[in-house]
C-alpha cells in the first residue's frame, strides 16, 4: 500500500483524486496539503512542516503559488513528487530539473494518457507533412481557467516542433496584425466557456485536404487517474525527471 501526500486536497481536481483513490486498493492519502485545512476522511494541514504521517509519494495538484513549499518538503524527506499543477513559471520548472538530481519528478502538463498518446502522434504527423502543410493549435477550457493557452496546448506545440525541420515560431495573437500568415508559424488559439473538461485540437491544413488530431477530456477523472498512477510509477524510480512519456 502506498502513502499518498495530496497537496491541494481540497480545491477541484484535489476532491476527486480523492474520489478516485478511495476506489483503489494499492494506495491511499494520509494526508492532504492545503490553504483550506478542512478535514477529509484524512488529516489536513497547512504547513508541510506540520506533516506528521506517514508517506511514500507526494501528487501536488494545486496552484503554482504552493509548489514551492511542497517542493521544499519533498526534498527535505527525500520523496518523490509528481507534479500536476499548470501555469508554472520558467524559474519553477528549472526547480524541478534541479530537483530531479535528488529525488525522482515527474512532471506533465497534461495527467492524461491519452494527451500523451496524441502529442507522440502529433510529432511523427509533423514529420511526415511539416513542410507541406500549415499547422494550427485550438484549445477549448472552462471558464474558471486562468492560464492561456493551455500547457497542454504548448506541449503539443513543442512535440509538433521536435518533429519539423524548422524552428517554428508560435503565434497567439494574430488579429493584432494584418499580415500574411508566415510558413513557420504554429498558430494557437484559446477558448474559454462553460463547462468544458479540455478540448485540444492539431490541425495539418493543406491544399486541398485537412487533417486533424484531437482529444476529447469528457470528465477530470482522466486527469486524476493519470496523477495516481504517475505516483505509483514514481515510487519506484531512482532520482530523475519523469513525464508521461516514459509511461506510454
Amino acid at each position: 500500500m502506498i502513502n499518498i501526500l495530496l497537496s491541494g486536497c481540497n480545491g477541484t481536481m484535489g476532491k476527486v483524486i480523492s474520489a478516485r483513490v478511495a476506489e483503489r486498493e494499492d494506495c491511499c492519502i494520509t494526508a492532504g496539503l492545503d490553504i483550506n485545512t478542512q478535514a477529509n476522511e484524512y488529516p489536513v494541514f497547512g504547513n508541510a512542516d506540520d506533516i506528521d504521517r506517514e508517506v511514500d509519494v507526494i501528487i501536488d495538484f494545486s496552484h503554482p503559488s504552493a509548489l514551492n513549499g511542497v517542493l521544499r518538503y519533498a526534498l527535505q524527506k527525500k520523496k518523490p513528487i509528481v507534479v500536476a499543477t499548470t501555469g508554472l513559471s520558467e524559474e519553477q520548472v528549472h526547480s524541478l530539473q534541479l530537483a530531479a538530481s535528488q529525488i525522482p519528478v515527474f512532471f506533465s502538463a497534461n495527467m492524461s494518457l491519452g494527451i500523451n498518446l496524441l502529442s507522440e502522434l502529433c510529432k511523427k504527423a509533423a514529420e511526415v507533412l511539416g513542410n507541406d502543410f500549415d499547422i494550427e493549435i485550438i484549445e477549448a477550457h472552462h471558464n474558471k481557467k486562468i492560464d492561456a493557452p493551455s500547457g497542454t496546448a504548448l506541449l503539443l506545440a513543442n512535440s509538433v516542433s521536435e518533429g519539423l525541420e524548422y524552428q517554428p515560431v508560435y503565434e497567439y495573437n494574430r488579429h493584432a496584425k494584418r499580415e500574411k500568415r508566415t510558413k513557420n508559424e504554429i498558430g494557437i488559439h484559446a477558448i474559454r466557456g462553460g463547462t468544458i473538461v479540455g478540448e485540444h485540437e492539431v490541425m495539418f491544413a493543406g491544399n486541398d485536404e485537412i487533417i486533424s488530431i484531437k482529444h476529447s477530456a469528457r470528465s477530470k477523472s482522466v486527469f486524476a487517474t493519470g496523477a495516481i498512477n504517475a505516483a505509483l510509477f514514481l515510487e519506484e524510480q531512482k532520482p530523475g525527471l519523469y513525464s508521461m512519456k516514459d509511461m506510454i
